[in-house]
């Protein structure tokens, strides 16, 4: 297979990134700075993602599957002025929906050109677009709302043209960026709130996009799998 993935210079997209490789698939990796392995894009800017997409088209030759992986977590309180506000929400619905979701049309696009083979669309959520987030962190979890909500819309729209769309919605996730406050005292909270009684590892939502890359059968496109460890359950 051959794979576009962004966000890929660490956490789950980094994971991500290594084991399909490592798995033998021809991978294109992107970040926003870029690096002699991946390439670059900020997505803030409106015209990234046509760039992104055409650099690993021609890496690649072709696109068989696109991962939506890149977004931030950034704060704004509700007391915020509204000038931080507004740039806030901006930023965060820019990057986390609107890039995301110019990235699955030039995948549509490239997947209609390859009349009877399969396309996949594997979109990053979270559980907040379920149960929501910190009252810090309002943009966040309705950017993620929007990407499930497009990727059933996606789904729903190009199956019978043999496109696939998946998200995945995870819950915290332990990586090198939430090591240090999980060893403390938010730490002790985060994990009282998850049954399984241990956050995510980067791994095992790299195994789940791995999978619906790869194995998961046509028929569960339009599908959400949380990986949260039941601590939110719908």
């Amino acid at each position: 297979m051959n794979i576009l993935i962004t966000g890929a210079s660490r956490g789950i997209g980094a994971a991500a990134y290594n084991l399909l490789k490592s798995t033998g698939h021809n991978v294109a990796g992107h970040s926003t700075r870029g690096s002699e392995e991946l390439l670059a894009g900020d997505l803030t800017d409106p015209a990234a993602p046509r760039r992104i997409w055409e650099a690993a088209l021609g890496r690649l030759g072709r696109i068989d599957v696109l991962v939506n992986n890149a977004g931030i977590y950034e704060s704004v309180a509700d007391f915020a002025d509204e000038e931080e506000w507004h740039a806030q929400w901006q930023r965060t619905l820019t990057i986390n929906l609107q890039a995301a979701a110019d990235l699955c049309r030039l995948a549509i696009g490239h997947f209609r050109e390859r009349e009877g083979e399969v396309g996949r669309i594997i979109n990053i959520a979270s559980r907040a677009a379920f149960r929501g987030d910190s009252p810090q962190h309002w943009h966040y979890a309705a950017s993620k709302g929007a990407m499930i909500a497009m990727t059933r819309t996606i789904a729903r729209g190009y199956a019978a043209q043999g496109i696939l769309a998946f998200a995945i919605a995870p819950g915290f996730t332990v990586s090198e960026m939430t090591e240090e406050y999980l060893q403390g005292r938010g730490g002790a909270q985060i994990v009282a709130d998850i049954p399984l009684g241990r956050v995510a590892s980067t791994d095992e939502v790299a195994e789940t996009i791995r999978w619906l890359a790869i194995d998961a059968p046509a028929s569960a496109t339009g599908s959400v799998i949380d990986v949260n460890g039941a601590s939110y359950v719908r």
